[in-house]
């Protein structure tokens, strides 16, 4: 099926998310600056809420975000229907004293974040970015543009290199270059600063990462693809805040919610992750606004939703034998369905139903998702999500191949199908 000019303005409008978005901190203050600008009021924790039936809401906590309407008639009982993904993705994080280096290079010291492919990072520009803390109390986003590159070994210096395959040592051989000098006169974190127009003197502390600064690109027959660094899980966060934004403020229905996680690539422990108190938190204060009590809040929570989105793995071509031999999602056929036996995914009869309903509604196809029996999946927020609310959670995603590769393949329909799924979701 040919590729819509409306899947093709997605994408592009995807390319920039993900631009902006270097860092799990960057996209989630892009978040907020997108449900901003479509009118959402920006919320702070540590202020007093006023909270009105009608409303349209935005706050941050560190590198997560969450977006929420009110419908006009909601009352202490009315569920809510949470979109749920992730800002952060796998790659490398910089080490307490970063600079470092040998040999005429300056190098910066990096750790490694999550579970990412790390040969696909070799002989790309790399861009530092994400928050600074400030001497003056201030924090503040950064980002350097293209400034790293990890150059692989020559062939002619490891010639068994197509026989043997490659295999890199986590702490030798990661270590990006980012100039040439000595290492006692040099000092990355003044890159980094001055990228902010500040001083490395004003820095205190930082949570800084690196990323592919390649623009995301359409290319293949008929445009059918898309290529970007972070869609996973970016492709989710960006559905829902165009969906979201696109939703407006219904008469009734669901309290429409869009929760972007931060450190779900490392188990979501974390104040800001899926299995910390954010969401909770957040809609405890949305209830208490409504005039729930307790057990009017359970009444709620017991007919909602989550939607917990997040890339999949599309059969791949030359190595099908990883794949369910008879459930095989292809790119461009829709987004899937992610099922698991061992609760690895938290889609369930009920769940796979109410999906179904909403693609119907949104007039989208879908696909199912589930692992060869010798080759476990990995896990999401869905399952995180429903142990510690209680709320029905369906896992879903778009099809993509390269999973954790610092630049991974997603089909241009699957992408705008997606968030026509959401709007479909937030509506009830």
């Amino acid at each position: 099926m040919p590729v819509t000019p409306d899947a093709l303005a997605h994408a592009d409008d995807l390319a920039d998310f993900v631009a902006a978005s270097p860092s799990s901190y960057h996209a989630a203050a892009e978040t907020a600056r997108r449900l901003e600008d479509a009118g959402f009021e920006r919320l702070h924790e540590e202020e007093a809420w006023e909270i009105r039936p009608g409303g349209r809401y935005v706050v941050v906590r560190d590198g997560a975000t969450i977006g929420w309407t009110v419908p006009e008639d909601a009352t202490a009982t009315t569920p809510n229907h949470v979109f749920g993904a992730h800002t952060d993705s796998p790659g490398f994080k910089l080490k307490p004293q970063p600079t470092t280096g040998g040999r005429g290079w300056l190098q910066a010291a990096v750790e490694v974040y999550g579970g990412p492919l790390l040969n696909s990072w070799l002989d790309r520009e790399l861009t530092l970015a994400g928050r600074l803390a400030l001497a003056d109390g201030r924090v503040v986003l950064a980002d350097t543009g293209a400034l790293l590159r990890l150059p692989q070994l020559a062939v002619h210096l490891d010639r068994g290199v197509n026989n043997n395959g490659l295999a890199l040592d986590k702490q030798a051989e990661t270590q990006p270059v980012w100039g040439i000098g000595d290492v006692a006169e040099a000092d990355i974190l003044a890159e980094l600063a001055g990228s902010a127009g500040l001083s490395a003197s004003d820095i205190r502390g930082y949570d800084v990462v690196i990323a592919d600064s390649a623009r995301g690109a359409v290319f293949g027959k008929d445009d059918a693809f898309f290529a970007s660094g972070r869609l996973d899980d970016l492709a989710s966060v960006h559905a829902g805040v165009v969906a979201l934004a696109q939703a407006g403020v219904a008469a009734s229905g669901p309290i429409a919610v869009l929760a972007a996680f931060d450190h779900e690539e490392l188990g979501s422990n974390s104040r800001s992750g899926a299995a910390g108190p954010f969401l909770e938190d957040i809609l405890g204060r949305v209830y208490d606004a409504l005039g729930a009590d307790s057990s009017q809040r359970r009444q709620a929570f017991a007919s909602s939703w989550c939607l917990s989105s997040d890339v999949g793995h599309s059969v791949h071509p030359n190595y099908a034998q990883k794949h369910d031999p008879v459930v095989q999602p292809v790119l461009g056929s829709g987004p899937i369905l992610k099922i698991n036996a061992n609760q690895r995914y938290a889609t369930d009869a009920v769940g796979s139903a109410a999906w179904r309903d909403w693609c119907d509604a949104a007039d989208v196809a879908t696909q199912e998702f589930v692992s060869n029996n010798n080759v476990p999946c990995g896990s999401t927020i869905g399952p995180i999500t429903a142990t510690r609310l209680g709320i029905r959670t369906v896992d879903v995603g778009i099809p993509i191949l390269s999973m954790h590769s610092a630049r991974e393949l997603a089909g241009v329909s699957d992408l705008h199908d997606l968030t026509r799924v959401a709007g479909a979701f937030f509506a009830g």
